[in-house]
């Protein structure tokens, strides 16, 4: 999978082949320049699959047969023997565990090792961390819209780009909250719960109960001899329940239709699963079938009958849940597809990767643009928590520096305000990176999917309500230190 890559990293590869500066000790920074969907705040996610596709990372000897197809001829056969001995076991990689809230500007990942293949991951890890983070902090924010107690499904197969889309889609929607999924090889193969109604199409297929052939038969769960469900169906559908719907001319057929076969379901001792709504005012039906259903229990003494869940589906977005809250519903189950997996109110979550060290000396990239600065050296990244235990400040110090303290005053200078100085003092210090990868292996034990998405679901919650909130979110403070600083204000110096 080395040849995943842009070619231009090929070339310059080469260049510092040529140059000697292959070997030459470098680092760089994976991030993202502004909070994704207009919020504060993304969701970290991708890192195991980066880190499993750094293990195997080679060039085959097919790769290299290729690779001296597309270079130019005057490339020289040494570089090609070379590429065919590399492999990352001289890079060591640090990063935010997945799943944690990650903000503008603060690094997800560094990489350390030799120039030529610190510059050679760039763009792998670039692919498989930017979308996988978009869309868990997509999820996350359906989630934080839904609440708690909403289920949600994840059902975008056949809207997302490609399998391989669909497939990171039902992972990372996961991470970022969701319930299950209706990916069935995402379930194969992550894990997931899967889960599904039907289709219109199986309904419009039958035209009368006498194409349901072999019939349908259930045998009583307290026993006794199979019964013809839909017969039975058939005679709960003569009693006096229809005009319970007569408000409802929506309902004249599906939910009639539905409520005979739950009741002979439950005259068998079974129980149904519930109705999918998927057209029209969503909340509204959701209220007149709640009303329906909760007569239909009181007539028929079923006490479980008001509780059926109500599912709703057709093309959900941000938008709809604001307006199920607003207008108040009796939903239970969310299906989301299109508005999860495509990302449409943001397709790309813009990571860079930059240098910022080689041979030593801290790099810099400096433009007119300050959002596009970067910030120089090798770092350590530490997240300063206040009193109540929310987050308030992420700070970037230089890797020698001494670990702050908690209750210690420290002076800082904002990102965006870097000419001002401030002084904070937190309650709690957390280092953010861990030491993930060493010596061409995995060095920290990787957790399961489902810790994971629990790390998340906290990392969220301990948030204050100000950077929480999706529209309009107070801003989160991203700083240096003071020598930081002055590394920086020495650099911009010194290049003009």
């Amino acid at each position: 999978m080395a040849l995943l890559t842009d070619l231009y990293q090929l070339t310059m590869a080469y260049g510092h082949w040529r140059a000697g500066r292959h070997r030459a000790p470098a680092a760089a920074e994976l991030f993202f320049r502004r909070g994704p969907f207009r919020g504060a705040f993304a969701l970290g996610a991708g890192l195991a699959e980066g880190l499993r596709w750094l293990r195997a990372f080679r060039f085959s000897a097919a790769d290299v047969a290729y690779l001296r197809s597309v270079l130019p001829s005057t490339t020289e056969d040494a570089f090609f023997d070379y590429l065919a001995t590399l492999d990352a076991s001289e890079v060591t990689v640090t990063a935010v565990p997945e799943g944690s809230v990650v903000f503008a500007r603060v690094p997800f990942l560094q990489v350390k090792g030799p120039l030529l293949v610190v510059q050679l991951l760039e763009t792998t890890l670039l692919c498989l961390v930017s979308y996988a983070s978009l869309v868990a902090t997509n999820a996350a924010r359906f989630r934080l819209l839904a609440g708690p107690d909403m289920r949600l499904m994840e059902m975008g197969l056949r809207r997302a780009q490609g399998p391989d889309g669909a497939l990171s889609a039902s992972k990372y929607s996961y991470i970022g909250g969701f319930d299950c999924t209706s990916n069935v090889l995402a379930g194969k193969l992550y894990g997931i719960p899967v889960r599904g109604t039907i289709a219109h199409s199986f309904i419009m297929s039958f035209t009368s109960l006498e194409e349901v052939q072999p019939r349908v038969s259930l045998p009583p769960l307290a026993g006794g001899e199979p019964v013809d469900l839909p017969a039975l169906a058939e005679s709960w559908l003569q009693r006096d329940f229809q005009g319970l719907l007569d408000t409802y001319c929506v309902r004249r057929s599906g939910m009639p239709n539905f409520c005979a076969v739950a009741l002979a379901l439950h005259q068998l001792g079974y129980r149904a699963i519930g109705v999918r709504l998927d057209s029209g005012d969503l909340a509204q039906q959701s209220k007149e079938i709640r009303h329906v259903l909760r007569a239909c229990g009181a007539h028929f003494q079923v006490p479980w009958f008001e509780t059926i869940p109500i599912a709703v589906s057709n093309d959900i977005s941000e938008q709809s849940l604001e307006e199920f809250s607003r207008e108040g519903s009796e939903i239970d189950v969310i299906g989301v597809g299109t508005n999860l997996v495509t990302c449409p109110l943001q397709p790309s979550l813009g990571c860079v990767y930059k240098l910022v060290e080689v041979n030593g000396s801290p790099c810099l990239k400096l433009t007119e643009d300050e959002e596009k600065t970067t910030i120089p050296g090798t770092k350590t990244i530490y997240r300063l928590y206040d009193a109540a235990g929310h987050p308030f400040m992420d700070l970037m110090a230089l890797e020698e520096e001494p670990l702050p303290s908690p209750g210690q005053e420290l002076a800082v200078r904002v990102l965006g305000r870097l000419d001002e100085a401030s002084k904070v003092v937190p309650s709690t210090v957390e280092p953010l990176h861990r030491t993930y990868f060493r010596e061409g292996q995995v060095c920290e034990p990787l957790p399961s999917l489902p810790e994971v998405r629990s790390h998340a679901q906290a990392s969220l919650s301990r948030l204050s309500p100000a950077h929480r909130q999706l529209h309009e979110p107070l801003p989160y403070p991203v700083a240096v230190t003071e020598r930081l600083h002055r590394l920086l204000t020495e650099l911009q110096q010194a290049s003009q």
